[in-house]
């Protein structure tokens, strides 16, 4: 029997699911479903990639263990995989697995006994010194991090985030000998790696040079980790511990998982991965492949990824993330499988609303495909008394079809279906499931014009067109059984009440598509109970529901995010707890000096802007004119206090040369002075003047 071995990236278990996981995995479950409906032996991988510093320090931020954590994410996606009707994998690979533990420790043994292709040792001791991003899991080089201005540590240009200077012991592997190799391999099969523009990119990575890559962390550093075989000292790092979970997981190196059959799926695997993990999936997974003597996986293709409807990537900052609550409550599973598959070209990036979602799903299976069925349905029952009719047309009343617009030979729909199952199956092999699906759809509109332009209405009262109403009635039906088959593994459950509907009992799964053929849904058999599949969904009423629930959960957010952080002055407490009697400084040191007062700038200016920030209980949006060119943007958390509208136009004092912050992804240039008595609850009052002050001037 034909193998068949796809997987998922397994997810990093520092954070609740997202978009991106329930995509690729939707993805990942369609292909699985649909190759094992074309008789494939189909084994299907996802999970949670359990180890690394990121996750022993948000642990250590919750006051909990490592292992409690990732227990606590497994189960969460798991969930989440089980609201989306994603359960048909055939293993949650969870990299704290003992038998993981053992497969990766024999996998380090046989890279490092090998040769590189430049007869050089595969692993060697050094020491590392560099930035390192914890999110990523990875050492940056120049060209991949940012020092903003006024910072001492630079960011990740992905997560913008400080990275960690990493000085110490670790084992590296080889990667610089293996160059040459990778890109005669990639060359001689491009098609191992997809779409080309990603290929493009790992190929000009390759060109650019390699650099010995660090596979292991001291251990004093990172504990949550796999111990490096024969030195308890370190812990393995985590793309050789993550990365081999797709070969542990069938039996390599282990004898807990040997059933399942490594050498029987390996041969036949496709990675699904994102586009920014792809070149750890190529470079890095392909040399250790290569450096254990492993066969190197068939396919990896990179996804784009999901952006708002104005392009933007998402984000909290931009409060244009995609709640997969949300989602769950208000669509159908279905729905919305279908819109993933069809509204993103896959390897490329796509764009995801609420909206678009409605919109897709009104138009395409509402007033499409559930539309013909329903159609269709009830008009058997109201015409033929629920039995599926004949749709022979005798000789005699080939011109009464005609004359309703009917071809009484149905050869000309048996071409268009047989062509139209072979270009989907081609298209669906190829991964290129958007233009898969448009072909089904193009079908669709072809047999709801046959209905329209027939108008069996009308044909009902004429019994010379009897025949014609029967033909139409079955050509419609017939589409339908195929449609389902072909629709399987994209919608399940919709295809499987369509062919209940239709009347037919068969185990949809177990059809394959290559096996259809025109003419084999029985005449005379009674169809089910009829009902809409698709119900058109209010996108006004929605739309409404979901903006509220969206403003309530950013709200809980906002709430527990200012629970969690200290504010500035509970900072400033804890820092002066945390010096020590000694270091204090005497009473008399409390005084400034003149020069220092002068360092800070006070100006006088008048609000011209006062306004609330949405989903910010507490902070004020201000523009005030200093008598500069334009006015100052300053933020104030003054809301709880003060009526916006209340504080235009009146002149405050400002701190003029206080250092630029960003707030709620604003930046405020400057602070507005205001008294409040020290450990009181009174109102904080803004400072201002009782006579006419000239806007600019400065306090002194």
């Amino acid at each position: 029997m034909k193998t068949f071995y796809i997987t998922t990236p397994i997810y990093y278990a520092n954070s609740l699911p997202h978009l991106g996981h329930l995509y690729t995995t939707t993805v990942a479950d369609v292909i699985a479903k649909h190759k094992k409906q074309r008789g494939f032996d189909t084994y299907f991988l996802t999970g949670t990639d359990e180890h690394g510093i990121n996750i022993q320090r948000v642990a250590e931020a919750k006051g909990i263990s490592p292992k409690e954590q990732v227990d606590y994410i497994s189960e969460a996606m798991k969930k989440m995989f089980a609201d989306f009707g994603l359960t048909d994998y055939d293993i949650f690979m969870r990299t704290t697995e003992p038998f993981h533990y053992e497969s990766v420790q024999n996998l380090w043994r046989e890279i490092a006994k090998n040769k590189t292709p430049k007869g050089n040792s595969t692993i060697y001791k050094g020491f590392y010194e560099a930035w390192f991003c914890p999110n990523c899991a990875e050492f940056k080089t120049e060209t991949e991090y940012e020092l903003r201005e006024g910072e001492d540590v630079p960011r990740c240009q992905i997560h913008e985030k400080p990275l960690d200077r990493v000085a110490e012991e670790s084992y590296f592997f080889r990667l610089s000998d293996y160059g040459e190799t990778l890109l005669k391999i990639i060359a001689e099969k491009p098609e191992r790696i997809r779409p080309e523009a990603r290929r493009n990119e790992v190929t000009s990575f390759i060109k650019s040079g390699l650099q010995d890559l660090s596979i292991s962390r001291e251990k004093k550093s990172v504990s949550w980790g796999i111990p490096v075989p024969n030195d308890e000292n370190h812990v393995i790092y985590l793309w050789v511990d993550a990365l081999s979970n797709y070969i542990t997981a069938i039996g390599y190196g282990n004898d807990e998982r040997k059933s399942v059959g490594f050498e029987k799926y390996w041969q036949n695997v496709h990675h699904i991965v994102g586009k920014d993990i792809l070149r750890f999936h190529t470079v890095y997974w392909f040399s250790f492949l290569l450096a254990a003597g492993i066969d190197l996986p068939k396919e990896v293709f990179a996804h784009g990824m999901w952006l708002d409807a104005e392009s933007r990537k998402m984000g909290k900052t931009l409060g244009n993330v995609i709640e997969l609550d949300i989602l769950h409550r208000h669509f159908q599973t279905d729905a919305l499988r279908y819109f993933l598959l069809r509204e993103m070209v896959f390897g490329q990036d796509g764009k995801f609303s609420y909206e678009n979602l409605i919109d897709r799903a009104n138009a395409d299976l509402a007033s499409g495909l559930g539309n013909l069925s329903s159609r269709t349905l009830s008009m058997i029952n109201k015409y033929c008394d629920g039995a599926i009719p004949d749709g022979k047309i005798s000789e005699p009343h080939y011109l009464y079809a005609k004359r309703a617009g009917i071809n009484a030979d149905e050869q000309d729909l048996v071409s268009v279906l047989d062509h139209a199952r072979d270009e989907f199956l081609r298209r669906f092999d190829n991964f290129e499931f958007s233009q898969a699906l448009e072909i089904l759809w193009n079908i669709i509109a072809r047999i709801d014009k046959m209905i329209s332009d027939a108008k069996p209405w009308e044909l009902v009262k004429d019994e010379n067109q009897a025949e014609t109403l029967n033909a139409v009635l079955y050509r419609a039906t017939e589409t339908l059984r195929w449609l389902c088959v072909l629709l399987y593994p994209v919608m399940p459950e919709a295809t499987r009440k369509i062919y209940s509907q239709v009347g037919l009992s068969e185990d949809i799964e177990q059809i394959n598509p290559e096996n259809l053929r025109y003419g084999e849904l029985p005449a005379g058999m009674r169809i089910g109970e009829t009902q809409a599949v698709f119900p058109r969904i209010d996108k006004n009423k929605v739309m409404k529901e979901i903006e509220k629930e969206k403003s309530a959960v950013s709200s809980q957010k906002t709430a527990e995010e200012e629970k969690q952080q200290p504010s500035d002055s509970e900072q400033a407490t804890k820092s002066e707890t945390a010096i020590s009697e000694d270091q204090r400084p005497k009473t008399e040191d409390h005084y400034i000096a003149i020069d220092d007062f002068l360092k800070v700038e006070l100006r006088v200016g008048e609000i011209l802007v006062a306004e609330r920030i949405p989903k910010a209980d507490k902070l004020l949006r201000f523009e005030i004119d200093l008598g500069e060119e334009k006015p100052r943007q300053i933020l104030a958390g003054l809301a709880e206090y003060y009526k916006p509208e209340k504080l235009i136009g009146r002149k405050v004092v400002v701190v003029a040369n206080l250092k630029p912050r960003q707030m709620r992804g604003l930046e405020s240039n400057g602070m507005i002075c205001a008294a409040s008595l020290e450990n009181s609850d009174d109102l904080p009052v803004i400072a201002t003047f009782l006579e006419d002050v000239k806007i600019g001037a400065r306090l002194k």
